[in-house]
């Protein structure tokens, strides 16, 4: 294994050699890099969704790609290299189980969480939450952040009402506000979904693959003519697909 390893490190700092190596690679930095890196981290969760044991392998080795490519730029400008950032996760790890590597009466995970994040300097319940995430996650984690420091609805009846005031608020805004009002609403929907203990990326995600799958077979159903149809033929098929899914479903 550390030969591979090795064998990689020395791809990258070859391909980042300012004479001998890649001119694409050698222009690199870390900011430019940083948008493949959360692609492959996508593409790393879309093989493991379809089982796909072989293509997640692939996927696998190019996010490692990514963290050798952001480590090989660290090092030549002398801030760390891949040891430290392999360092730094090995005693992360070790001190946030200390039930496996020390004292079995430490206190839980979130616990040693929040004690790194005030050794970090940690101000506010909202340190921490990168801003890159997607924003329907972000909202999520935010949410959590401030339910942790008791600033959340007891049930769901809070978040439904606040959805519905958003709503209506989104409906009379003018065109300065309109953006805004539709960020709250869209806000209220994560706050309500994470009242049910559902995960708001999953539900999307989710419903996501069903519209593309139901999409696919109206055009399908449609002979590729599906644009010449009138709204009202388009949802004539739309609702024989639903009644398809639901009689396979229901078996």
């Amino acid at each position: 294994m550390s030969e591979q390893l090795n064998r990689l490190l020395s791809i990258m700092a070859r391909l980042r050699d300012p004479h001998a190596g890649c001119e694409w690679d050698v222009a690199q930095t870390f900011r430019t890099i940083a948008p493949y890196t959360i692609e492959e981290a996508y593409e790393v969760a879309d093989a493991i969704d379809r089982n796909d044991m072989e293509d997640l392998r692939g996927e696998l080795g190019d996010l490692l790609l990514q963290v050798v490519f952001h480590a090989r730029m660290a090092e030549e400008a002398g801030h760390f290299d891949f040891s430290d950032v392999a360092r730094a996760i090995a005693d992360k790890m070790e001190a946030r189980h200390p039930h496996v590597f020390g004292d079995s009466h430490s206190p839980g995970w979130e616990a040693l969480k929040e004690r790194e994040r005030s050794a970090a300097g940690a101000t506010s319940a909202m340190d921490g939450v990168a801003r890159a995430l997607p924003a329907l996650l972000r909202a999520e984690k935010l949410q959590k952040r401030a339910a942790r420091v008791g600033f959340d609805w007891p049930d769901v009846t809070g978040p439904e009402a606040k959805l519905v005031e958003e709503m209506a608020e989104l409906r009379e805004a003018d065109a300065a506000s309109r953006l805004e009002e539709a960020g709250d609403v869209l806000f209220a929907a994560v706050n309500l979904v994470r009242a049910y203990g559902i995960a708001p990326e999953d539900a999307l995600r989710a419903t996501n693959d069903k519209f593309e799958r139901r999409f696919r077979a109206m055009e399908e159903l449609s002979s590729g003519k599906f644009n010449e149809l009138s709204l009202d033929e388009q949802e004539v098929l739309w609702q024989r697909v639903k009644k398809t899914e639901n009689t396979l479903k229901n078996g």
